[in-house]
């Protein structure tokens, strides 16, 4: 098994309960700490544990390194964990003040901070609204441009602040009950990551690398991922590659999206290797 977004290792904890020693799960994650939590969590399983510091886009260079050919199975959460939207670090949450970073991975050198006070206009209202798929991105990327004039933009209450401001218009009422600045976070943090060509990457090159037999399930979050695993499963489908196990995709139950409100919008699709 691979689990292409090791994070803090809950999935592999259930998927390797169930594995012999002959079993061997590898774990990739791009996130050090990452790593290290899983490492613990997945200590006393019965099976053989490899854990990667490495993007899932060298997945193929990575089986080999742990000399294996194939994999019977491929797990890809593109999801953020609890602790990663918690941690000061990373910069990713407007729900606490943080230093405007947004690197999943540290050896990455651009922040959001470089982009938000160095991208002109037009570029950043570009990407507000092909990331965050945001309609107001123009009036975003304007204030955004105003306020740096005044003082760098450098933490995520900054960022918050100027989203909320630049869509305050009186008499118009978002219809989304999520937070205002949800979007325009979403649109920095994909373009600091490389997050939609990396998912392209691990999509392509999967059915090379799942032996016959062998299946791929994927759990997006927002309509850019899914839309991209939904094209390629019914492309791979088309050309004989995939049995596509998920016509629709497998969404939370309302109990469990209680239980777990940030998996409200998690979609799981499924395919197996012809």
């Amino acid at each position: 098994m691979v689990d292409a977004t090791i994070g803090h290792g809950g999935h592999s904890l259930l998927f390797g309960r169930n594995l012999g020693p002959e079993g061997v799960i590898i774990g990739l994650d791009v996130d050090e700490d990452s790593i290290r939590r899983a490492r613990l969590k997945l200590a006393d399983l019965k099976c053989r544990v490899a854990l990667v510091h490495s993007n899932f886009t060298r997945i193929a260079e990575q089986l080999r390194k742990q000399g294996i050919e194939k994999a019977d199975f491929i797990l890809a959460d593109l999801g953020l964990c609890s602790g990663q939207l918690a941690d000061p670090g990373m910069g990713l949450s407007f729900q606490a003040n943080m230093p405007l970073d947004m690197r999943i991975d540290k050896r990455i050198k651009t922040t959001a901070a470089d982009i938000i006070n160095e991208a002109d206009e037009k570029c950043l209202a570009d990407l507000i609204y092909r990331f965050g798929q945001d309609r107001a991105s123009r009036r975003i990327a304007r204030f955004i441009v105003r306020q740096r004039v005044n003082e760098p933009i450098t933490t995520t209450e900054q960022l918050a602040a100027i989203v909320c401001s630049a869509l305050a218009r009186p008499g118009k009422k978002r219809r989304n009950r999520i937070h205002p600045a949800t979007r325009t976070f979403q649109a920095f943090r994909i373009a600091v990551n490389n997050e939609l060509d990396n998912i392209e990457h691990l999509l392509v090159s999967s059915p090379d690398v799942l032996r016959k037999g062998g299946s791929i399930a994927v759990i997006s979050y927002h309509s850019l991922e899914d839309r991209m695993v939904k094209r390629n499963f019914r492309q791979n489908a088309q050309d004989d590659i995939y049995a596509v196990l998920t016509k629709k995709p497998i969404v939370p139950s309302d109990a469990e999206t209680r239980e777990n409100p940030r998996a409200r919008s998690a979609k799981l699709r499924i395919a197996r290797r012809k």
